[in-house]
């Protein structure tokens, strides 16, 4: 049997004003405590005593057991907040609108993920409180609260060592925009959803990142982890939507925050770049110098400055592409009489 609450099960309640259950309750307390005050009275006088004793209880009894019982059904949500509730076990209802309410005074609020961040949360530095020996820094008071929040939240995961389709190890790290669309969905279909969604930012990583080479080199159109960072997010964020949909999650966005190789491999894989990039200078100096050389020659043939034979070219073309192509200044040698 599948228990799982979808979207369409979702009731949102629409509880009552808090502000005048409030004052009424208050109010009524008052009352039994005043008609307490005036059987204890007459109780004194002892000439109603029967009366006495009866206001005194019922004053008593309601001011005691049942006079307190509507404070506990007072709720106060600020925006982006929702609080799921429970009657005895069962799912009672979802208010997801901020304000003051009233509601019956043995729901609870359920949230197994209160008072617990995501699993790489750090925790900020701050200086030491403490309160009759207990420490309120480490007490952790959001675990009381059973709300839960609707606002746009980050999750930054540790950085993860993965290999890419050519099997080299890759150190990537991402970020998830994330918020919780449907809080009944949250707390019903998963154990705790900022684990949940934790867990499933780095399966998906690891999904996607095996599909694609870190880079390619002499091939553009290849899709690798680093020029096409955008269509990798894209595939990324939609690979974690699938995952977390049954959390009631929505991912609004995934980016990729760090990339680079392994450091096993790093300095091998930048000696690779070096002398790719130097390949690469090299052909586009040797493709300019070819194009020079065609161009002098042909200068000199249309202008008939000098007429040269085969032998003369091919020595014009050697010294032309030596100068071009060296890495050194050309020392230049003069010479006064022929070649030959």
């Amino acid at each position: 049997m599948n228990n799982k609450i979808s979207a369409h099960e979702e009731k949102e309640l629409n509880p009552g004003n808090g502000m005048l259950v409030l004052m009424i309750t208050t109010l009524l307390l008052l009352a039994a405590i005043a008609v307490s005050i005036y059987g204890v009275v007459l109780i004194e006088r002892g000439g109603t005593g029967s009366l006495g004793i009866l206001l005194c209880v019922a004053g008593g009894v309601y001011a005691g057991l049942i006079g307190w019982l509507p404070y506990m059904g007072l709720k106060i949500l600020k925006p982006n907040e929702a609080l799921v509730l429970t009657l005895f076990g069962k799912y009672y209802g979802t208010i997801k609108r901020e304000g003051f309410f009233a509601m019956n005074p043995f729901v609870t609020g359920v949230n197994p993920a209160a008072g617990a961040g995501t699993a790489n949360t750090a925790a900020m530095e701050q200086p030491a409180i403490s309160l009759g020996g207990i420490n309120l820094n480490s007490a952790n008071f959001s675990t009381f609260s059973k709300k839960i929040s609707l606002k746009v939240s980050t999750l930054s995961n540790d950085k993860q060592k993965i290999n890419d389709q050519l099997g080299n190890p890759i150190v990537i790290g991402i970020v998830v925009v994330w918020k919780v669309i449907n809080p009944t969905k949250a707390v019903f279909n998963v154990d705790n959803y900022k684990e949940y969604l934790s867990i499933q930012c780095d399966s998906a990583l690891r999904n996607i990142v095996r599909l694609y080479p870190y880079d390619t080199y002499g091939n553009d159109n290849e899709k690798t982890l680093r020029g096409s960072s955008q269509e990798i997010a894209m595939k990324l964020k939609d690979e974690i939507q699938s995952k977390v949909e049954i959390a009631g999650i929505e991912v609004e966005e995934a980016r990729i925050t760090h990339l680079a190789y392994a450091p096993e491999i790093a300095a091998a894989m930048l000696q690779r770049q070096q002398a790719s990039a130097v390949v690469d200078a090299r052909q586009m100096i040797v493709e300019g110098a070819v194009g020079m050389v065609e161009l002098a020659l042909a200068k000199l043939s249309a202008n008939n400055i000098v007429t040269l034979d085969d032998e003369r070219k091919a020595a014009m073309v050697s010294n032309l592409m030596v100068v071009l192509c060296g890495n050194r200044d050309a020392q230049p040698v003069v010479n006064s009489g022929s070649l030959y």
